[in-house]
C-alpha cells in the first residue's frame, strides 16, 4: 500500500488515557492519598510520551488541535516531572511563586484551547474549561491561597472527564457507534459568498 495511503487510528484514545490517568494519580497525590512520586514517574511517560506520540499522528492526520492539545500537555508533564527531578538531586529550587506564574500561563493557554473545544463537543468543552480552572486553583494554591487539596479533587474531576472521553473513543472504535456519547457539535458548513457584483 502506498505510504499516502495509510489510514491511522484515533490517537485520541491514547492522549486521552495518558492524560485522564496522570492527572487523577497526580491529584490524589495532591489530596494527600499517595504519599510517594510515583504519579510524576508515570507523567513522564503515560501523560509525557504517550500524549507526544498522540500529538504527532494527529499532526499526521491533519488535526491542528490535536497537535497542539497533546504535544503541549505531554511536554507539560515531562516538563513537570524533569522539573521535580532536578530539585530531588539540587539542582535548582522550585520556588512557589515561579510555579504559581507557571500554572497561570499554562491557564491562559488552556482557556484558548478550550475556544477551540467548542467546535468539536461537549466532552472536550468540559475537558478543556475544568483544566483551566484546575490550573487557577493550582496558581492559588501555590500563591498561598488555598490548600492543595482543593485543587485535587477538581483535578480528579479533569482526569476523569479524560478517561471518560477515552473510553467513548476506544468503544467507538470497536463498536462504530457512540457507546458513550460525547455530546459532538453539528459540522457547521459554510456556503462560499457570492463574488460581489460589479454594478
Amino acid at each position: 500500500m502506498p505510504k499516502d495511503n495509510v489510514v491511522w487510528g484515533n490517537p485520541g484514545a491514547l492522549g486521552l488515557a495518558g492524560f485522564g490517568f496522570a492527572t487523577i494519580l497526580l491529584n490524589i497525590h495532591n489530596i494527600g492519598w499517595i504519599p510517594s512520586t510515583m504519579p510524576l514517574i508515570w507523567g513522564f511517560f503515560w501523560g509525557g510520551m504517550a500524549q507526544v506520540i498522540a500529538g504527532i499522528i494527529d499532526a499526521r492526520r491533519g488535526d491542528t488541535f490535536g497537535l497542539t492539545a497533546f504535544i503541549s500537555f505531554g511536554l507539560f508533564w515531562i516538563g513537570l516531572g524533569f522539573a521535580f527531578l532536578l530539585e530531588w538531586l539540587g539542582i535548582v529550587t522550585l520556588d512557589n511563586l515561579g510555579l504559581a506564574w507557571a500554572m497561570i500561563a499554562w491557564g491562559i493557554f488552556t482557556g484558548c484551547m478550550t475556544v477551540g473545544a467548542l467546535k468539536i463537543s461537549r466532552l472536550h468543552v468540559v475537558i478543556f474549561t475544568s483544566l483551566t480552572v484546575l490550573f487557577g486553583l493550582l496558581a492559588a494554591h501555590f500563591l498561598g491561597v488555598i490548600p492543595a487539596y482543593v485543587a485535587g479533587i477538581e483535578g480528579i474531576f479533569v482526569g476523569a472527564s479524560s478517561v471518560y472521553g477515552a473510553a467513548a473513543i476506544i468503544l467507538h472504535a470497536q463498536y462504530r457507534r457512540w457507546v458513550l456519547p460525547i455530546g459532538l457539535f453539528p459540522a457547521v458548513s459554510k456556503e462560499p459568498e457570492p463574488a460581489p457584483k460589479i454594478p
